[in-house]
Order: C-alpha cells, then sequence, then structure tokens
C-alpha cells in the first residue's frame, strides 16, 4: 500500500496557473511560488454574489482518527464530480505536530492537497512571518524596558512571549536578559509554538490590512506598576508588524489530487485560538465558487463552535450546511474498546460510544440551527450491522448519514456525501450564535458548557475571578470567549470519553486576546508549546538525493 507522499508523487500536476484560471482568478491577481502554489490577491477578485460555505466538523477525536480534513478535501473532489463550482480553504499545518507526533493538514491517500510536501513544510512563508512579527513585538518590549521604560512596564507582569513553530518543551519557561545589565533586564520568560501566538489569531481575523493593523495595535503585552495595559499600538510596533505580515495576509492557492483549487491559509492553534483558517481566504473562496467546503480544528464542541460563534460573528459569515465527520473505530473507542482491538465487530460498544456523535450532531442542529449531515469514514473493517446502527441512531435526530471512501477513492468515494451535502443547502435554516456578547463572562461560559458540551456548570479559579473582574474594568467583557480545553472530551478531563453528563468545568485563568478580539479561558492543562514525543516523526524524515522527501506520512 503506497504511504501519503508517495501517492502524491505520483500524480502529475497541471500547472497553479491553469487551476487559477479555471477558477476564475485573473492572471494579475496570481502570485506564483513555483509552479504549483501561489498566492492571491484578493482585492483583484471578481464581484459576484458569495456562494455557500459548507463546515466540515468531526465527533470528539481519539487516536483511532476521524479523517477530517480528508472528508473535507475528498468532499468538496466530490462535488466537483457531480458538476459543482467548487473551492476549499483549509488551514495551514504547523511544523511542531509534523516532526512530532505523525500527522500533517494536507488529507491523505486519494483525498491530498498538494505539494503535500511544501504545504506540510515551510509552504510560502507564512508562519515565519507571524513568528517574526511576534518576536519583533517581543523585542521592542524589552527593548522599551532597557532604555528607561518611559511607559511604566512592570517586567513582572509582561504577557507577550516570544514563539517558534517547533515542539519544544524546553523553552516552555525560561530565564532570559542574563549577563549583566547591557543584555538586557533578567526575568522569568518562555515561549509559545507559532499556532498559539495571537499574530496568528489576528492575521486569520483580519479582514484587510488596515483592519490587521487595528488589530495588532490592540495586542496587551504586559501591564505599568500601576495596573494598565500596554499594548503594542504604546509601542508604535503595529506598523513594523504589519510590514513583517503584508505578503502572509495574501491567501495560499494550492489543488487537490484532481485539480480542484483549493485555499490552504493560516493556522491558529484549534485551543489557544479559533482554529480555522483565514476570513481572507474563505471570503476570496466565496467570490470564487458556487460551494466552499471548509474545516474547523478538533471535534465540534472546540472548532465549530468557535467557528461559528467567533469566525462567523466577525465575518458576518453564515455555513448552509455542516458535515460531522466520525469513524465506527472511533465511536467503539468511546464505547471502551482498547485501541488494540478497534478492528473486532462490537456493535454494543459502538451503541455505547454513539451518543458523543448525537450530541456534537444534535449541537449543531438545535443549538446553532444549521443543516447537518453524518458522514462516516468508512474502513474495510466496518461491518454492515455497525453501520446500519449509526445510521439508525442518527436518524432519530432526523439527520442522514453518507458514507464516505474518499481515502480510497478520492471525489468518487465522496459522490453520497456531496449530493446529500447539495442537497441540505438547499434547505432553510436559522442560524444563531450560542450565546449573546452583551451577556457577562461567567454566562458566555456557562452557556457553553451547558448547552455545547453537555455539562452541569462553569467553576472559576480565585485568580480567573480577579482576571474577570479586571477584564470588565478594561471595558472588554463584551468580547465573545474562546475556550482553551481537552479536545478528547467534552468535559476538561481527556479521561472522560463519550457523552459525560453532570461534570463542571473549571475555568482557571482568562487571558484577554484584544488584538484578535476575544477572551481565552483556560481549563485543565492545556499547553501553548508542545514537547516532541519519545519517537519524533523528524526521526523518520528524509530527503533524497534526487532532492524527493521521503518519510512524510
Amino acid at each position: 500500500m503506497k504511504t501519503d507522499i508517495e501517492i502524491a508523487q505520483s500524480i502529475s500536476l497541471p500547472p497553479i496557473a491553469t487551476i487559477a484560471e479555471a477558477a476564475g482568478i485573473p492572471e494579475q491577481a496570481l502570485e506564483p511560488y513555483g509552479s504549483h502554489k501561489a498566492k492571491v490577491d484578493p482585492r483583484m477578485l471578481p464581484d459576484r454574489p458569495d456562494g455557500k460555505l459548507i463546515l466540515v466538523t468531526a465527533i470528539t477525536p481519539t487516536a483511532a482518527g476521524e479523517g477530517k480534513t480528508t472528508t473535507t478535501i475528498g468532499l468538496a473532489d466530490g462535488l466537483a464530480k457531480i458538476g459543482k463550482s467548487v473551492v476549499g480553504a483549509l488551514r495551514e499545518p504547523s511544523l511542531g505536530p509534523v516532526f512530532g507526533i505523525k500527522g500533517g493538514a494536507a488529507g491523505g491517500g486519494y483525498a491530498q492537497v498538494v505539494p503535500m510536501e511544501d504545504i506540510n513544510l515551510h509552504f510560502t512563508g507564512d508562519f515565519h512571518a507571524v513568528g517574526a512579527a511576534n518576536n519583533l513585538l517581543a523585542a521592542m518590549v524589552d527593548n522599551h524596558i532597557y532604555h528607561g521604560n518611559p511607559l511604566g512596564i512592570d517586567p513582572g507582569r509582561i504577557a507577550w512571549r516570544r514563539c517558534v513553530d517547533m515542539n519544544d518543551r524546553q523553552l516552555r519557561f525560561v530565564v532570559d536578559g542574563l549577563g549583566g545589565r547591557v543584555n538586557g533586564t533578567p526575568r522569568e520568560d518562555g515561549y509559545d509554538i507559532t499556532v498559539a501566538s495571537e499574530v496568528m489569531a489576528v492575521l486569520c481575523l483580519a479582514s484587510d490590512i488596515a483592519d490587521l493593523k487595528q488589530r495588532l495595535s490592540r495586542i496587551i503585552v504586559g501591564y505599568t506598576y500601576d495596573e494598565k495595559p500596554v499594548t503594542a499600538g504604546d509601542l508604535k510596533a503595529q506598523g513594523a508588524m504589519a510590514a513583517l505580515l503584508k505578503d502572509a495576509m495574501k491567501p495560499n492557492l494550492v489543488q487537490t489530487l484532481e485539480g480542484t483549487p483549493f485555499f490552504v491559509h493560516g493556522g491558529p492553534f484549534a485551543n489557544i485560538a479559533h482554529g480555522c483558517n483565514s476570513v481572507v481566504a474563505t471570503r476570496a473562496a466565496l467570490k470564487l465558487a458556487d460551494y466552499v467546503v471548509t474545516e474547523a480544528g478538533f471535534g465540534a464542541d472546540l472548532g465549530a463552535e468557535k467557528f461559528l460563534d467567533i469566525k462567523c460573528r466577525y465575518a458576518g459569515l453564515q455555513p448552509s450546511a455542516v458535515v460531522v465527520v466520525a469513524t465506527v473505530r472511533a465511536l467503539k473507542l468511546h464505547g471502551g474498546v482498547q485501541k488494540t482491538e478497534l478492528s473486532k465487530p462490537d456493535v454494543e460498544a459502538l451503541k455505547r460510544g454513539i451518543p458523543n456523535l448525537i450530541r456534537h450532531a444534535s449541537n449543531i442542529k438545535e443549538v446553532f440551527g444549521l443543516p447537518v449531515v453524518v458522514a462516516v469514514n468508512r474502513f474495510p473493517t466496518d461491518t454492515e450491522e455497525e453501520l446500519q446502527a449509526v445510521i439508525d441512531a442518527c436518524r432519530t435526530l432526523d439527520v442522514r448519514v453518507a458514507l464516505s471512501e474518499v481515502w480510497g477513492r478520492g471525489g468518487e468515494g465522496g459522490i453520497e456525501l456531496a449530493e446529500e451535502v447539495s442537497r441540505l443547502c438547499e434547505q432553510p435554516s436559522e442560524f444563531r450564535f450560542c450565546y449573546d456578547l452583551d451577556e457577562p463572562i461567567e454566562q458566555k461560559l456557562r452557556k457553553i458548557v451547558q448547552r455545547i458540551y453537555g455539562g452541569a456548570d462553569v467553576a472559576f479559579t480565585g485568580p480567573a475571578e480577579k482576571q474577570a473582574a479586571s477584564i470588565r474594568a478594561l471595558g472588554l467583557e463584551h468580547l465573545p470567549v474562546c475556550v482553551a480545553k481537552t479536545q478528547y472530551s467534552f468535559s476538561d478531563d481527556p479521561q472522560k470519553l463519550g457523552a459525560p453528563e453532570g461534570f463542571n468545568v473549571t475555568v482557571r485563568q482568562l487571558r484577554v486576546s484584544a488584538g484578535a478580539g476575544f477572551i481565552v479561558a483556560l481549563t485543565g492543562d492545556i499547553m501553548t508549546m508542545p514537547g516532541l514525543p519519545k519517537v519524533p516523526a523528524a526521526e523518520s524524515i528524509d530527503v533524497g538525493d534526487d532532492g524527493l522527501i521521503r518519510g512524510l506520512f
């Protein structure tokens, strides 16, 4: 069986200019980066009515895998197969997971965006630009303190950390500025992974360069000795940061193995931020096609909720349909089956795990008021009895199930799903948000916990209560909330699989991402700098004398 990279390298691709022309992108809007990828200037795209937006999300992720990105790509190819005008929109992958736990963000099998090696590695340099802008701001903070500190920044209350796009636990907590006065002010510090930087979230929510600069200027970098916030605007950093991000603001155009155009742009961390591709890329896609397929990170309780309550709210977007991806294997794991036993038929375990899927699908339909279809990413070991159990369970919600075989068959394996999605896009809907912006922070979080997670209530630690009061005093309580919690459970305990009930979610810290425009509620043990596993994927990645990369998935 061929690996993903072997499949990708076996396909002869048309030039990206050909893909752009077929998508209706004017030649003057295209900035090629080699033969098979390009940046697109969204200001030069045709002004036409928006197409229909389709969101792909998933059940609570497990070690068994769900295939959300693969389904997103295969669905787009499936829509093209049935004659629809379609463009996709995905996040860019971070180097951290690529070299850490094996897994990228370009799909798999015969449902991939290509060139997958470029997409999974440096691509067009967007992440490097984000890291440079983040670290420029960090340097300007410390430089300001070194040169007399006229703003009165308290070195003990600096909130802005440096970043690097690599899993490196050694950098989580550091002491810097050592070596005497000429080398800075000694203080405790730390690094985040680049995708967790607020600059990444700002890039992905900004509508244009002017909005980008305004958002950058609002970033809070720390506090003065008398508790007043200090912003990037106070340091006059936003102009230079925007200059570094000028090209990174333009979405990247690539294609699937079947020639369907895709924008791959931006990649905010799906825990600490909103976890979906840029507003600019989504809007560009909507101007080019009748159908736009996009995805949100992790399960629907994290990715879809943030996509709908944060991104759609800011960008004025409204999905026409939502796909919830599941696998029989993952549902059996939620039902208590060990990973090594997932290939064995077990209808009873599957039925114990199905409530996880039902809660996600019900949330989309009942809380957000959107049409939904369940896509079962089919494995050869799935039995007809197991598949029927999923279909029967979803029927109780009046939700259809479509079998997806896009990994092995590409767009041909996504036709059933594509036909159901195109049908749903014509159905009436009453899109609504989970909470109102004028509600108190505590009430917004309570609604998410009770309506989306199925929990009993939200609890705040002492520090979190003080931070909530501080946010109110700053006049920022009106911002949407972005919950940073484990992706492995509806609760804040990764061991609670399935669809737990009656739990409380404890908020231990609240942070303001004033530039991005949301309040981050940290729960559990969420880290903003992951570490490499015992055997990192990097050990298997190599490049041959022929220049071809090997071992990359």
